[in-house]
């Protein structure tokens, strides 16, 4: 006979193996919400967006609003929750619809300070369930692009990207729509004064541009003087080109200059006899500048900006390099320092790199994000550090035409020509002119600041112009280096009165005293008349000064006096140093010969240099400081 099992007697069986695996489920799910942070929304108002859900934002995602990752998920009871990993131990957090313009609020729509979580002080801090009481009310803006680039792609998507959604390029959130009349139009809510924005195709690398393609600053409206609809016209994309813009003149200025500094690298060297120790010093600098200028166009270029971004703060080393390698080059050119590169110089760029390693060292978006917002701390310590390189390079250019003048000076000790010195006169007078335009720019922007004032397009417009005419100098180097090469050799020194406490020799001197030995009787400042005339009598008789090269080592030389000995009875015995003192017999001789019939085929610029001056120039400078009258002026009286 067939046996059938009886279904009630196995009952008790199921149900308590039901019931154990159902213990089981809930033990594993405790331990596993245990070891997490679940944030848990029990109740909220209604959704103002249709299709909406919510999101969490803090300080654990950057605070952004929006990102998918940070949705949290709705149960089948209404109740919303997110897990947070258990690592946390305290952060700040708030809930949004996907964007800053809907955020939770109190229920009268007013600003809710954000909520602070702390593992310490939490009753159950696993589980922390919160109640949204209402939505923020916050100013809304409708942004409307009249028009775009006539190249836009016909199936582009555009979007705003600012400081109301962490600027994300792309957030669907902010998507505009295309209306009938082609415009794009969006509706955004913002609480801040200002709205910083941009637009976009949805990605940094299809942003909007200057006509062209370059880059172009941020947009800026002010909450105060907005007026709820913001109109705007895209000129261009990044990734789009437009053709040749006048832009791209600019560009060609830059790295012409940069071919130009690699002109100068190659011939300098190749001038002979040139001045190898003052001017390996121009080398670097003129090595250095131009591949500073390569590198500010090459960073410019959408491609490259998108690509390598850190490649934009290279050109900022510049602020702190340039002046100590232009005011070294200075002392070695003219008066052989060997101490003329401190260490000290540079304890500024070497803070400047440590800083900038910072942002070296961080991943591309985010350095990508600390580039575009305007609040971001590597802008304000971008705007520190060109104020401080601001000053030094003022100290700088000081110094170096104090250097100058110094040499001015006691080189008209030692020689009897006008020393070429022009090319750094005009240096000096090109980096005047960067530092006022520096000035003005960095004067305004700090106003702007203050008073929010609208100058992106003249701020662009100055460091522009900062720079092209910070590239002028590398011409003026290269004109000189060509047409006037004997300027680079400079072999006569003087040393600074600081630094020695006479005249320093120069080889010159050093072989004349090896050639009469130290046994030679030294002859003093105490029989000064009879120098004087010994001194007149030679001048007179052998007229040396018709040598456009004398020198005080070789006068002295020929009268057997150590130069210092000539220098003091010269500048004793006759008030003047030993330039003035040669001119002045040059000057006699010139009125001379202008009187003396012998002469009349004779120019007056032929004259003036068969007496000794090596320039029209040196001549008429000469000539009226010594006269007190220009040489135009004694011709007239020689026709009265």
């Amino acid at each position: 006979m067939a046996r059938h099992l009886n279904p009630s007697a196995t009952t008790p069986i199921h149900n308590a193996i039901r019931h154990a695996l159902t213990l089981l489920i809930v033990l594993l799910t405790l331990n596993d919400v245990c070891a997490q942070i679940r944030i848990e929304v029990i109740k909220h108002p209604k959704f103002i967006l249709k299709d909406s859900s919510l999101f969490i934002s803090g300080t654990f995602n950057n605070w952004s609003p929006g990102e998918e990752t940070f949705k949290l998920t709705r149960r089948p009871d209404g109740v919303y929750y997110f897990d947070l990993p258990d690592t946390l131990e305290s952060f700040e957090y708030k809930f949004t619809q996907g964007g800053w313009q809907i955020v939770e609020g109190y229920a009268d729509g007013k600003i809710l300070p954000n909520r602070v979580y702390n593992k310490v002080v939490e009753d159950n801090p696993h589980l922390i369930r919160v109640v949204i009481e209402g939505w923020e009310k916050q100013p809304e803006y409708t942004i409307i692009v009249d028009k775009v680039p006539e190249n836009t792609p016909f199936d582009a998507s555009l979007y705003v990207a600012g400081n109301f959604n962490n600027w994300n390029p792309g957030d669907k959130n902010y998507r505009m729509r295309k209306q009938i009349d082609g415009s794009y139009q969006i509706l955004i809510y913002f609480n801040g004064d200002r709205i910083d924005y941009k637009f976009t195709r949805g990605t940094w690398k299809s942003a909007e541009s200057k006509s062209g393609g370059r880059t172009m600053a941020n947009r800026v409206t002010l909450r105060a003087s907005a007026t709820g609809k913001i109109r705007a016209e895209i000129a261009g994309w990044e990734d789009i080109s437009g053709g040749l813009q006048l832009y791209s003149i600019y560009d060609l200025l830059l790295l012409f200059s940069v071919f130009q500094g690699v002109l100068l690298i190659v011939t300098i060297p190749t001038i002979q006899e040139y001045n190898r120790e003052a001017n390996r010093w121009l080398i670097l600098l003129v090595g250095f500048t131009s591949a500073i200028l390569l590198i500010k166009v090459v960073s410019a270029y959408p491609e490259v900006e998108h690509t390598l971004p850190k490649l934009q703060l290279i050109p900022d080393f510049i602020l702190f390099i340039y002046a100590p390698l232009f005011y070294a080059y200075i002392q070695r050119l003219l008066f052989r320092s060997q101490n003329q590169l401190k260490l000290v110089f540079f304890v500024p760029v070497f803070v400047q790199f440590f800083v900038y390693m910072i942002y070296f060292l961080m991943d591309q978006p985010m350095f990508q994000a600390k580039l575009i917002e305007p609040e971001s701390e590597l802008r304000i310590i971008r705007f520190c550090m060109g104020s401080l390189a601001l000053a030094l390079n003022i100290y700088y250019w000081i110094k170096c035409q104090m250097a100058i003048n110094t040499y001015k000076v006691n080189y008209q000790n030692s020689n009897s020509y006008e020393q070429n010195l022009q090319y750094l006169n005009t240096v000096l007078f090109i980096q005047a002119a960067c530092l006022v335009v520096w000035f003005v720019t960095f004067a305004i922007t700090g106003m702007a600041e203050i008073f929010d004032w609208q100058i992106s397009d003249f701020t662009d417009v100055s460091i522009d112009t900062l720079w092209m005419t910070f590239s002028v100098i590398t011409f003026f180097l290269g004109y000189f280096v060509i047409h006037e090469p004997d300027i680079f050799r400079l072999p006569q020194t003087i040393s600074q009165p600081h630094e020695l406490t006479k005249v320093e020799l120069d080889h010159q001197v050093i072989d004349y005293l090896n050639h009469i030995g130290k046994d030679k009787e030294e002859e003093t400042i105490e029989n000064l008349d009879s120098l004087k005339e010994k001194l007149t009598l030679y001048m007179e008789k052998y007229q040396p000064y018709t040598n456009p090269k004398l020198s005080l080592v070789e006068l002295a030389s020929r009268l057997k006096l150590q130069p210092h000995i000539l220098s003091k009875v010269i500048n004793s015995g006759f008030g003047m140093n030993f330039f003035d003192y040669v001119n002045t017999y040059r000057i006699d001789e010139f009125k001379r010969r202008v009187e003396d019939p012998q002469y009349k085929n004779y120019t007056l610029l032929g004259i003036a240099l068969d007496v000794g001056f090596n320039s029209k120039t040196a001549f008429n400078r000469s000539f009226k400081k010594i006269t007190s009258q220009t040489p135009s002026a004694f011709f007239n009286t020689l026709k009265e």
